[in-house]
């Protein structure tokens, strides 16, 4: 009862800790999202110069660890007096900032090749029809082939957003208070070993849950028309 107690008592700091997570989970996917689209274009038309560029900075992002992507940001920027003179010194300075980038661009180098490879599979029999029925190539791209890729990468994308959601737990490590960070808090304040961890994964076992309903409807609405084409 104590320890219930306790959790009740440091509601608030969870909470916050919850709005901090989903923040920068919402924000990062949504930012990544609406790169990756035209950057997977750019890769899958293979452009000179351009997608090269593409694929080696993803190789960078996605092969290195996201902690020290962030300690560059947060830590690194700040050794360079140019970056300090900057009109973006007052937000490149903040740790919520910093946190952003590095998750944007990390879950934007996954989702690029999520994307890249769901375009390729679009069968070429679908484009050759839209193209048949005297559809532009912006219009066979805009309602051919994005959807269709989209239906087939909706299951990495899913995983790609619940690894962002584990990715978001190093954020208490420069200094945002997120779900981790205040198990962790709890956890000082009254000695305890593990009740705040655990408090902290009950939550995040909610939205990973919330998550994969979400993904679930998403593709039985998406995918109906095949399983009706199946009957």
């Amino acid at each position: 009862m104590y320890v219930l107690q306790a959790i009740l008592d440091h509601l608030p700091l969870f909470l916050t800790g919850l709005r901090n997570t989903l923040l920068l989970l919402v924000l990062s996917v949504v930012i990544a999202s609406l790169l990756a689209v035209p950057l997977a274009l750019v890769l899958v038309r293979r452009v000179p110069v351009a997608a090269p560029a593409i694929e080696a900075i993803s190789y960078v992002l996605r092969g290195t660890p996201l902690i020290v992507q962030v300690y560059l940001l947060y830590y690194g920027l700040a050794q360079f007096s140019a970056v300090r003179a900057s009109v973006l010194w007052p937000y490149l300075r903040e740790a919520w900032t910093c946190l952003l980038i590095a998750f944007s661009l990390g879950t934007c180098a996954y989702l690029v090749q999520i994307l890249r490879g769901a375009i390729e599979t679009v069968p070429v029999g679908e484009v050759e029809a839209a193209r048949a029925i005297g559809m532009t190539p912006f219009q066979t791209l805009r309602l051919v082939v994005l959807p269709n890729a989209f239906r087939r990468a909706l299951p990495g994308y899913e995983n790609e957003i619940i690894f962002s959601l584990h990715g978001t737990a190093i954020a208490s490590l420069v200094t945002v208070i997120d779900l981790l960070g205040a198990g962790r808090n709890f956890n000082t304040i009254y000695y305890f070993t593990f009740e705040g961890f655990a408090v902290a994964g009950v939550l995040y076992l909610a939205i990973v849950a919330v998550i994969r309903l979400s993904f679930g409807l998403l593709e039985k609405r998406l995918l109906a028309h095949l399983r009706r084409a199946r009957l």
